[in-house]
């Protein structure tokens, strides 16, 4: 089924009286429309005209299929195309496979299309339903951008395009009007929506919300027109999500049996407070952890990150696709893999930083006035803050082939090392993001310099060394938490470690590196990324003496993963390169 359009669909009625057309003998050029059209299967016929046998992979008709679908996308309203019906009207078929099919067609568009294609029997013969999501952003198919205009699509400029695009309804799906009224709203969803409303503690506006009628709740949210109407948004939150959007599975450990699963129809509010529920149920509480003079709780998963991934699973997700957001709780950790890729510009390699871009700006909207989200983004941030701060690696997001994004949550006892040291820091830089970041990583790396610093801040050179001149001022005592790594050649880039008093105030973390394994892996880390290391910047990075640095170098090099840096072994400023690199003089 589609999801286009909640309750009684427009575009699903023009089908039906489309299909109803056909069996009645009209051929398929009298029924096509700007948002509904018919199409052979591309690469089915042989020399004679004959129809030959159908495959579930076939390359030419997803390319004449992903030309069109693109075209359908830039129209206003968008559309849907039928694949296995000649022109004239001839049943053929098609043995497509609609997932290949599905994943081919964003691959065609550059990453930018995803449709929604359905199986069908018409007079006994499979057919394809695929629909289009209307384009946020124009879609080109080898570099042409085209829009239907009728029953056909016409190329057009990105000026004329943007024009049309503003001048019509629905540049946000979950704005438009859906088919659901206000005494379709689920009781048990405005108990939740006053749920969430409140649960922030004492704050007037969300008191006065929560406090209102149910009719000003839904106009207050604004997610009830004036003709009394939901928005698709309201549908989804009020009413019901057309099958279950999330899927809940509680396993002890991995390849374990499920203990708990939560997967229900109904309004997508009430849907997210049961997974919130379960999830809470299995955050255990490891032991006691102590932190300086206090003995403080942490329960494995820090619960604003786990509402975080899991709401940001269902607000960002793709509602063209019918597959759930999935939310697996194994032992500590929790991912949460949900339809849709990127959209806007993200990717993982700037999801920190980069503006928020939702899909669906009116959901989004609405979501944050429930207090369910952050309003000014996607609260990826505060997920790493809170997953960072106590000890735990930073959560990995990815996209993954489908196209679907995936959040891992990697949780446990929280490190109270770690949170002493941090504690002893202040107040200030264990609410810097920037700060956090930078020590998790030292402290996992052994060190890092502007270039290593701006991947994982995700930051351009001026706002990656502002953040270091930050951490750079940090004092603990009277002692700097990072200093400037020595036998860095003046005319590289700086680099920085940890300086010697915080590699003591937190040995169990930083332990791992000072093993065999991990000196050689830290100095063939820096040897890489830096193009070079001498035995006086493996002292310092390890904490060695300069000869023993140079032992461990030696063997590195009889190894065959370092070379010399220079003909000459002897003398001051010998160094090493990565192997097979070209030597200097």
């Amino acid at each position: 089924m589609t999801f286009r359009f909640l309750g009684p669909d427009p575009l699903e009625e023009l089908f039906r009286l489309a299909l109803v057309g056909l069996q009645q003998g009209k051929r398929p050029r009298d029924l096509e429309k700007q948002s509904i059209d018919f199409k052979e299967e591309r690469g089915r016929r042989g020399k004679s005209g004959e129809v030959l046998p159908g495959m579930p992979r076939n390359e030419q008709a997803a390319a004449h299929l992903a030309e069109e679908l693109a075209c359908m996308a830039n129209t206003p309203g968008a559309g849907m195309v039928v694949v296995g019906i000649s022109d004239e009207g001839e049943r053929i078929g098609t043995n497509l496979d609609p997932e290949w099919l599905r994943f081919r067609i964003y691959e065609l568009t550059e990453n930018k299309l995803t449709v929604d294609v359905r199986e069908a029997i018409l007079d006994g013969v499979r057919i394809l339903v695929i629909r289009a999501p209307q384009a946020v952003e124009p879609i080109r198919y080898k570099g042409k951008l085209r829009w239907r205009v009728a029953d056909h699509c016409v190329e057009v400029d990105a000026s004329a395009w943007a024009s049309g695009r503003l001048g019509s309804v629905g540049l946000d799906w979950s704005g438009q009007r859906s088919g659901h009224v206000a005494s379709d709203v689920s009781p048990r969803a405005l108990e939740v929506a006053r749920k969430f409303l409140t649960q922030g503690g004492p704050d007037q506006a969300g008191s006065n919300l929560a406090e209102a009628t149910d009719i000003d709740l839904l106009r207050r949210l604004n997610v009830l027109d004036a003709d009394g109407y939901l928005t698709n948004a309201g549908s989804l939150l009020f009413v019901a999500t057309p099958v279950p959007a999330l899927d809940y599975i509680r396993r002890e450990f991995p390849g374990g049996d499920s203990e708990q699963r939560v997967i229900e129809s109904g309004s997508l509010l009430a849907q997210l407070d049961a997974v919130e529920s379960a999830s809470r149920l299995a955050n255990r509480i490891p032991p006691h952890v102590g932190t300086g003079l206090v003995h403080t709780q942490h329960r494995a998963l820090p619960p604003r990150s786990i509402r975080e991934a899991v709401v940001n699973g269902v607000l960002h997700r793709d509602w063209q696709s019918p597959a759930p957001t999935t939310v697996e709780h194994v032992g500590d950790n929790l991912t949460v893999t949900s339809p849709g890729g990127f959209v806007g510009g993200i990717t993982a390699a700037n999801i920190i930083t980069h503006p928020s871009t939702p899909r669906y700006r009116h959901l989004a909207s609405v979501v944050a006035h429930l207090r369910l989200a952050e309003r000014e983004g996607i609260g990826v941030d505060r997920m790493f803050a809170d997953m960072v701060r106590l000890g735990h690696e930073p959560p990995e997001i990815k996209q993954l082939p489908g196209p679907f994004v995936r959040v891992a949550l990697i949780g446990g006892p929280a490190s109270g090392e770690w949170l002493t040291f941090l504690e002893q820091l202040g107040r200030e830089p264990v609410r810097d993001l920037d700060i956090l970041l930078l020590l998790d990583m030292v402290t996992r790396r052994g060190w890092f310099d502007w270039a290593t610093a701006g991947i994982v801040l995700q930051k351009g050179p001026a706002e990656t060394a502002d953040a270091v001149r930050r951490l750079e001022v940090i004092k603990v005592g009277g002692t700097p938490a990072v200093v400037p790594v020595a036998g860095v050649p003046m005319n590289t880039p700086p680099a920085w470690r940890l300086s010697d008093l915080m590699v003591g105030a937190i040995s169990g973390r930083v332990g791992p590196l000072r093993g065999k394994a991990g000196r050689s892996g830290l100095l063939l880390d820096w040897a890489f990324k830096r193009g070079r290391v001498s035995s006086t910047e493996a002292a310092d990075l390890l904490g060695v003496s300069i000869g023993y640095a140079g032992n461990i170098l030696g063997v590195l090099e009889q190894e065959g993963v370092l070379q010399a840096g220079r003909s000459e072994r002897r003398g001051r400023g010998f160094f090493y390169i990565p192997a097979n690199h070209e030597c200097g003089a």
